[in-house]
């Protein structure tokens, strides 16, 4: 209810992912049912493999993609899609989300990158997502001519990545229309990253 909340995703689209690391079985948002109908008894348990283990609906359409991303990093357990509209709007263009913003140097450490087009279905977008993702720091990614997909350790994790996704991208696209943004300094982006995961907050 995060998703539609901080308005990610509207009617039906977008979907969350969780996986338990004991088991390895992956709770996933059912296919094509509004947020607003939906209730732990009518989400859907996968495997791995995206065998439905348990739950009365057919499991999302990005089922295998959540999939492959769980089998390739392990240390991911929470996996998010959405369309929010600024964010999305980069990818109509196949732009990655430049790092202009020093909220976005402490979420994401650089650019938000976007990989390449791949039809939903399959696991074409979760191999992209891995492949995007694979500096290990990055949580975030925009698919050309699709939307985001988030990931983390845990859920909630996954979630507050898509919600900094689309506030840095809305921010990014207001002061593009403006002008050209101001670059921040890689050494300067890589400070700020460090401080955010390890100084800022209650340690």
């Amino acid at each position: 209810m995060e998703l539609p909340r901080h308005n990610l995703v509207v009617w039906t689209m977008g979907n969350l992912s969780a996986r338990d690391p004991e088991s390895g079985l992956v709770v996933i948002k059912p296919s094509g049912i509004r947020y607003d109908d939906l209730t732990p008894e009518n989400m859907v348990v996968v495997d791995l493999n995206g065998q439905v283990v348990e739950g009365d609906y057919k499991p999302s359409s990005d089922t295998a993609s959540h999939c492959y991303i769980y089998r390739q990093r392990p240390d991911i357990n929470g996996v998010v899609h959405t369309h929010s509209r600024y964010a999305t709007a980069f990818a109509a263009l196949g732009m990655p989300i430049p790092c202009v913003l020093t909220g976005m140097a402490d979420e994401f450490g650089g650019p938000i990158p976007c990989g390449g087009f791949a039809l939903i279905g399959g696991e074409e977008i979760g191999k992209e997502v891995v492949r995007c993702m694979s500096e290990g720091a990055i949580s975030a990614v925009i698919m050309q001519n699709h939307g985001v997909f988030t990931a983390a350790t845990t859920p909630e994790g996954a979630v507050k990545a898509a919600v900094m996704v689309e506030d840095n991208a809305a921010t990014t696209w207001l002061a593009m229309q403006l002008g050209t943004p101001v670059p921040i300094p890689e050494e300067s982006i890589a400070k700020l990253h460090h401080r955010y995961m390890h100084v800022y907050g209650q340690q």
